[in-house]
């Protein structure tokens, strides 16, 4: 079932971006996978906004997505999903489930950042519809955005923006 992130779910978000990273490292990736999960503080800054869903299997979280609003689309700015629940749809779930708030909100649409070649990157978004921009295409929201995630070390390998 998918709901709002709790308070009380936050660590557990921690937990599977720690185990969602690890994948990374067999693609030569290991400063993804070693990366630090976004703080309790950062979490609860999404989830205070609204902008935070988890996909709860039952004992709670197995997936979550984290959204905001940049230049009147939904960003998605991180989906992730235990690798012990991944291959079930679960992070599609959470996409249209934020593109369904997106489109209540009045929003035109969903954005992301990813990795170009990360088969469940870039291609996975492929097939859900998203398109990669042109550099030219980028709003200064999502210029911001990149600025960000060069800053974080995060292009040393391909990165693309997308829309939805």
């Amino acid at each position: 079932m998918i709901r709002l992130a709790a308070p009380e779910d936050l660590p557990a978000l921690q937990d599977i971006e720690c185990a969602a990273g690890e994948p990374f490292r067999a693609l030569g990736m290991a400063a993804i996978a070693d990366d630090d999960p976004p703080s309790i503080e950062d979490l609860a800054g999404f989830r205070n906004a609204g902008h935070a869903w988890v996909y709860d299997a039952g004992d709670g979280p197995v997936a979550y997505l984290l959204a905001e609003v940049v230049d009147g689309h939904g960003h998605i700015e991180q989906v992730s999903v235990h690798p012990a629940h991944a291959r079930r749809g679960l992070g599609r779930r959470l996409i249209e489930h934020v593109a369904e708030w997106a489109a209540r909100e009045g929003l035109a649409g969903l954005t992301l950042t990813t990795y170009a070649e990360v088969p469940w990157n870039a291609p996975y978004y492929s097939r859900l519809g998203f398109e990669i921009l042109d550099e030219e295409a980028l709003t200064e929201g999502l210029r911001a955005v990149r600025a960000r995630e060069i800053a974080r070390g995060l292009d040393a390998w391909p990165r693309v923006t997308m829309r939805r």
